[in-house]
């Protein structure tokens, strides 16, 4: 997914909600960083829950998601989620970074997107641990996007039994990429 494809998947998301949206996963980071490595743009899909009707997000997969008419027309589509889908450090919704999407055609407002903040995404990837989460998070921490550092003060900020498990991850990742 480019720039381009997350800002259509967010109009189209915020036509279907009528709702400002938070966007978590991998795609989160086209909101801070328009034109990341590509490797962290190879999803196809876009986590998305509508921020104050949280209720509407099935209207989303329905006519955004996974088979859906949109992702068959576009090859990227919405996958509705909720805020308790990610292992975030605790706050990871208090430091959201707004997106203003610019409105085109019929649309006279902008959309308003909320993107994970990349340090939190990381330490989530890395709190997954699958082998996909963990090579993001190593091209992320490769790249420059993310302050070592931070991600360690973000650990600590994890549910307890997750802890360990992220800052063993975080370790590997390093050794991984060289530092």
């Amino acid at each position: 997914m480019r720039r381009g494809d997350f800002e259509h998947v967010l109009r189209a998301a915020a036509d279907v909600v009528d709702d400002e949206l938070v966007v978590i996963g991998s795609q989160a980071v086209l909101g801070q960083v328009p034109d990341p490595p590509e490797t962290l743009t190879r999803s196809a899909e876009l986590d998305v829950y509508p921020r104050h009707h949280r209720e509407r997000a099935d209207q989303i997969d329905s006519a955004l998601g996974d088979g859906s008419p949109f992702h068959e027309a576009y090859d990227y589509f919405a996958h509705a989620v909720g805020p308790e889908t990610p292992t975030a450090p605790a706050g990871w919704e208090g430091r959201l970074v707004r997106v203003d999407v610019p409105a085109i055609g019929a649309r006279t407002q902008p959309v308003v997107a909320w993107c994970m903040e990349i340090h939190d995404l990381v330490i989530s990837k890395l709190a997954a641990g699958r082998p996909h989460d963990l090579e993001y998070a190593d091209e992320a921490i490769r790249s420059g996007l993310v302050d070592v550092e931070q991600l360690r003060l973000g650990i600590e900020l994890l549910p307890t039994e997750d802890r360990d498990g992220t800052r063993d991850r975080l370790d590997a990742a390093l050794t991984r990429v060289g530092l």
